[in-house]
């Protein structure tokens, strides 16, 4: 699934900063450090980062109908 393109309660647009959020944290760097890095500073734009679930693993298993 692709990540969200807007923040779903102000409609700041952040899909554009996920690849670079991945990757940092990815790199082991603190999750608050990098979305200050990034601009994120809204507390409803960043609960976008944290919760979200890459789940396109789980779901191409099953066909359609």
């Amino acid at each position: 699934m692709l990540p969200p393109i807007r923040c779903f309660s102000c409609g700041k647009p952040i899909g554009h900063l996920f690849e670079a959020y991945k990757e940092k944290t990815s790199q082991g760097k603190d999750t608050a450090a990098v979305l200050d890095e990034l601009g994120v500073k809204k507390y409803c734009c960043r609960r976008m980062f944290i919760s979200y679930v890459d789940l396109s693993d789980e779901v191409i298993h099953y066909k359609g109908h």
